[in-house]
């Protein structure tokens, strides 16, 4: 399990598994917009990070230059880099 604390977002932690074939598990966001995370993480499972990351990067909420997706992404991006 990786965690990831994002920045200039209302969500305070993603944690998050990538297994052996490069998909995405148990997505879970800590705060931020409930229904809009749950549906973020049910959306992801099962796909692989390198989609996600080419989907959601870029992703802005609003006004701020990020958002939860956006975040998640560079979550995955960098555990990603760390393999």
């Amino acid at each position: 399990m990786a965690t990831y604390i994002p920045r200039g977002v209302c969500s305070r932690k993603i944690d998050f598994e990538i297994d052996q074939d490069g998909l995405v598990r148990n997505v879970k966001f800590t705060a931020g917009c409930s229904g809009n995370t749950a549906g973020v993480a049910k959306l992801v499972e099962g796909r692989p990070a390198s989609e996600i990351i080419e989907l959601l990067k870029g992703v802005n909420c609003g006004f701020k230059k990020t958002s939860c997706p956006d975040q998640l992404a560079l979550a995955l991006e960098g555990e990603l880099l760390k393999r």
